[in-house]
């Protein structure tokens, strides 16, 4: 299938690259830089959203699904964009937020005038008879779900922010002018989609509480009805392009739901994203904590998900870093100290396993998260209510800032860093986030003198030559080793043994009578060559793939 043998690259626009000085990166500043991102040889972009947008959630509150935000350029940059990069074969993924629309949206806007055609598309309900909210579900971004419906004494459905109202997908008129927006971008060229939580989109008709000490994600995530909808939009729209590559992004999903999004037979989706193993650095399941990552949680997670995924024929998406995660090198990895060791070391145990690599922009240079000193530093809406939280919770300011400064999502989103400039060649303009760790870690100092860019370029490679990492199964290996991640892939008599260090400390790996035969070494961080015996030294961070 296509999408096997495949890397997809992920661009923030707003920083990526500014081309007129405005602080704020844009399309034709990706323009600019498509030789950087064509060296790298990846398969397709995906581009968090640049639609007209009011920006209280970074753009993920869309008042216009048609247009291009004049912020980030026109019509005709996206056009040219799509052309340029057509030239050297990189197709284009784009962000569908479908769950929700801003509260600006026409649609919401003539539902508030009150347009009863349009109160139909979102969830506005009464109060209950004592006057309380519709129902007890909390909003993801903390408080309650449900805001005042303008001066109706009803109130409105978000999940999200308070600005992001939730569509409802009961209604079919909501769903064939979804299918309408991805049909009107596969005509402009586009034949990937990422799919905005898209498994909450299965609420019921009739919502109701959750019971006391439950979650109320439980009653709208992963509904079978999300999988009607998902076979809908595929016969609607993208499935009608035998190239598509499309991703789910699946919130609290479970592998049998994954398993059933990614089936080629149920026609929905190409692969789903998830993020157990984004949640081992959590104290207790509280992202807002700091605590040293779990690396046998991380293990069992990502070693349960290649298994369960494989067994049942799914298909995960492979990812560290993306714009709502801090940078995994300072998670997982060691920037200071061994910077170059620990990003390989990471991008290798992804890129081998079974499943379609992303790579988050500025993951391929080492970037990492910036060294902020005041909360004063921060944008995201996110953190700073975390913040707020974390004091009312009883954290002195330092402790609380310590949590922000390790787990914010602003962590990423700093401006890819393109020299060692005062605003590491972004823009000539001060960045609407601000770079910290240029003067190293930037785009021409490592492609002069670094050798994570090379190995990135390697690894993209080996997947495109060996059907053993794109095709092949996955099977657990030295699951009780401490300090190591080693797996294996087989395929068609082939066996790739896979040993990733993820501590700073040599370590000592036993290897099996039946492994031990002449092996060919796919990729090695290190210079000296290893040989299959009884015991393998593997050095800080060092990880090695060979090819039996």
């Amino acid at each position: 299938m296509s999408f096997k043998d495949k890397v997809i690259y992920q661009i923030y626009p707003k920083s990526f690259y500014d081309s007129n000085n405005d602080g704020i990166g844009d399309l034709r500043g990706i323009i600019d830089k498509i030789p950087y991102i064509a060296k790298l040889n990846i398969d397709m972009i995906w581009f968090n959203p640049f639609f007209i947008s009011p920006q209280y959630d970074n753009g993920y509150d869309i008042a216009d699904y048609y247009k291009i935000d004049p912020r980030f350029g026109t019509m005709a940059d996206f056009e040219e964009l799509v052309a340029k990069l057509k030239e050297h074969k990189i197709g284009i993924m784009l962000d569908m937020v479908l769950n929700h629309t801003s509260t600006e949206h026409e649609w919401f806007k003539k539902a508030l005038a009150g347009d009863k055609h349009y109160q139909d598309y979102y969830y506005i309900r009464e109060p209950k008879p004592d006057g309380s909210l519709p129902t007890n579900w909390e909003s993801k971004f903390g408080g309650n779900a449900w805001e005042p419906f303008g001066n109706t004494g009803k109130y409105y459905l978000h999940l999200y922010e308070k600005r992001q109202a939730d569509l409802d997908w009961h209604n079919p008129e909501v769903r064939q002018e979804l299918f309408k927006v991805i049909n009107f971008w596969r005509d402009k060229g586009v034949n990937g989609f990422r799919f905005d939580v898209i498994n909450v989109t299965g609420k019921d008709e009739k919502l109701v509480d959750a019971p006391a000490g439950t979650e109320s994600k439980y009653l709208y995530t992963d509904t079978p009805i999300v999988q009607k909808y998902l076979q809908e939009m595929n016969r609607a729209s993208f499935g009608k392009d035998s190239t598509s590559i499309t991703v789910g992004e699946m919130s609290s999903t479970t592998i049998p739901n994954s398993i059933q999004y990614t089936l080629e037979s149920n026609h929905e989706l190409s692969m789903v994203f998830t993020f157990h193993h984004l949640k081992v650095d959590y104290d207790h399941g509280e992202k807002w904590s700091k605590v040293p990552f779990d690396f046998k949680a991380l293990k069992q997670t990502l070693n349960e998900w290649q298994v369960g995924m494989d067994e049942g024929n799914g298909w995960n998406a492979l990812f560290w870093n993306n714009h709502d995660q801090p940078r995994a090198i300072n998670r997982f990895g060691d920037p200071v100290h061994y910077r170059n060791k620990s990003a390989e070391m990471l991008a290798t145990t992804m890129h081998l396993l079974r499943g379609t690599p992303y790579i988050y922009q500025g993951e391929e240079i080492g970037m990492s998260d910036p060294d902020y000193q005041s909360m004063d530093d921060y944008v995201d809406i996110e953190a700073l209510n975390a913040y707020k939280m974390l004091l009312e919770k009883g954290k002195s300011a330092e402790e609380a800032f310590e949590i922000i400064k390790s787990k914010a999502r602003d962590n990423s989103r700093t401006p890819m860093q393109w020299d060692n400039s005062v605003n590491a060649g972004f823009s000539q303009h001060t960045p609407w986030l601000k770079p910290t760790n240029q003067d190293e870690v930037n785009v021409e100092n490592e492609l002069a003198n670094g050798e994570i860019f090379d190995y990135y370029q390697k690894l993209i490679s080996l997947r495109k030559g060996y059907p053993i990492i794109s095709e092949g199964s996955y099977e657990p290996f030295l699951m009780d080793h401490p300090s190591v991640f080693g797996y294996l892939r087989r395929y068609n008599g082939q066996t790739l043994i896979v040993l990733n260090n993820f501590y700073g400390k040599s370590t000592t790996v036993a290897i099996p009578k039946e492994l031990q035969q002449k092996a060919q070494i796919l990729i090695n961080n290190y210079p000296e060559d290893l040989v299959l015996s009884d015991n393998v030294e593997l050095q800080p961070y060092q990880s090695v793939a060979f090819l039996l």
